[in-house]
């Protein structure tokens, strides 16, 4: 089973996006405070408190993230407090994610903290935005939950 299958190289979907250049940068000394929306691969060494989406996000060993995530691929280093949902999730060793994870493909390496709800996504729901999963509630809605009954009709 390939879930515990020690792997020696970077999955192939991390590869596709890693040769890309970083088109922006939030510093080391930079905080931001509201939501983010981005095109190609960004680097946070700073601050966010806001909700990101974009396609390829680095979040280094000093970058910190309060708020959701919507990404196609998340390589983290560093810290996120919220909701992540991607394609790619890669957690590296130094990586603190509390919150709920909703991934097609989820590589964690050992010494990671992932603390929260995992799921499992087929690449359609993956790519779906975040806010539709969550709409509603702050921890979304239950799929598996039975539905409401319907109001009984009177004669």
């Amino acid at each position: 089973m390939a879930l515990f299958r020690k792997k020696t190289r970077t999955p192939a979907a991390e590869t596709r996006g890693s040769d890309m250049p970083i088109s922006s940068i939030i510093s080391s000394e930079m905080q931001v405070q509201g939501d983010i929306r981005f095109k190609g691969k960004a680097r946070i060494d700073g601050t966010v408190q806001g909700d990101i989406r974009g396609e390829y996000l680095v979040i280094s060993e000093s970058g910190t993230i309060h708020g959701n995530l919507d990404l196609e691929t998340l390589v983290c280093h560093g810290r996120v407090e919220g909701d992540v949902k991607a394609e790619l999730i890669t957690a590296h060793s130094t990586a603190s994610i509390n919150g709920c994870l909703t991934a097609a493909n989820l590589t964690v390496e050992a010494g990671a903290t992932l603390e929260g709800e995992i799921r499992a996504a087929r690449r359609e729901q993956a790519a779906a935005p975040l806010a539709a999963a969550s709409a509603g509630t702050k921890g979304g809605t239950n799929p598996k939950a039975a539905p409401a009954a319907s109001p009984e009709t009177t004669a």
